[in-house]
């Protein structure tokens, strides 16, 4: 029986099996459309229709907003656990793209003197997404099989860059919007057809990596990054998120298997990061070579990992 407990932002993008399965709490962040504000998770309500109803919004070019987990919303959350004596461990979105983690940092810190003699640890994942989630699902299965928490969040350290975050999007308007590209690019984007491939770093920011002309090109290009850089792809469970574009992630999907994955998960985009990248998004997450590092650097490193990896899924 596993000794602390899971707590994720609502970014990590779990499936509620996912999150049943493997006990873990979900911290939610907050959205508005046009001003009106909600939950991003909500536990027993479909996450799909939460998030089809806020794509659409952003299609009809309706006021979108998302808000991060602020400390005081972390420390409400986990002080239930800390009350029945019990570890906390916080998975995080990368703090490239948000500043959650630095509040759940801050969170712990402060709990810490309430709750001195608690071990609460927070993880910069360096992804969002499944790339986060999964995360949250390893050290669920590594806890079950006995691990302690700081065991479980030294893994975690140790391999989060080989967790592979690569990403297409349908518009480049959003992505101009939030200023990961230029105008110029955009408007001649979007004359071309020309479809954007961008991937989480080394440092855990998101960074424009290649084009390809049309969709299925795009598509094609995800694929070809998983068949490159996957270690174990047999043996691992490999995710893609779309933003309300289901037969585009089953498109991908069916690449991922004739590549080599077994076991593919697919789940609607989480609002907090699909808000800053659009309707439309596929983005795919898989455990391979080390983000940043050469395939002669990253082979011996991510065989390591993969290892781990391949036991904790096989249970």
């Amino acid at each position: 029986m596993r000794k602390f407990d899971i707590y994720v932002d609502s970014a990590a993008n779990l499936t509620d099996e996912m999150i049943e399965k493997n006990d873990i709490n979900v911290i939610s962040y907050t959205c508005s459309i046009d001003g009106e504000e909600m939950e991003c998770y909500q536990k027993g309500v479909a996450s799909d229709e939460i998030a089809k109803r806020f794509y659409d919004a952003m299609r009809a070019g309706s006021e979108t907003k998302t808000a991060l987990v602020n400390s005081e919303k972390i420390k409400s959350a986990i002080i239930p656990s800390l009350e029945k004596g019990r570890d906390v461990l916080l998975v995080m979105i990368s703090s490239g793209v948000s500043g959650s983690y630095n509040q759940a940092v801050n969170a712990a810190q402060e709990l810490k003197k309430q709750y001195p003699e608690r071990k609460i640890l927070a993880f910069d994942s360096y992804n969002a997404s499944l790339g986060e989630g999964m995360f949250a699902v390893h050290a669920a299965r590594l806890g079950e099989l006995g691990e302690d928490i700081e065991t479980c969040y030294k893994w975690m350290e140790k391999h989060k860059l080989n967790m592979n975050s690569v990403f297409t999007v349908a518009q480049l308007k959003y992505l101009k919007k939030s200023g990961r590209i230029s105008t110029t690019l955009a408007i001649a984007g979007t004359l071309l057809n020309i479809k954007p491939i961008l991937k989480g770093d080394a440092n855990g920011k998101i960074v424009l990596c290649g084009t390809e002309h049309g969709r299925r090109k795009a598509l094609t290009h995800l694929a070809d990054q998983f068949a490159k850089n996957a270690i174990g792809p047999e043996s691992q469970t490999v995710c893609i998120a779309h933003a309300d574009c289901i037969e585009d992630a089953e498109m991908l999907r069916d690449m991922l298997l004739a590549r080599g994955a077994t076991d593919v998960v697919i789940q609607m985009y989480d609002i907090c990061t699909g808000s800053h990248v659009g309707p439309g998004t596929v983005a795919l997450f898989f455990m391979g070579k080390e983000r940043g590092k050469t395939a002669e650097q990253s082979e011996s490193e991510g065989a390591k990992g993969s290892v781990a990896h391949r036991s904790a899924a096989r249970r």
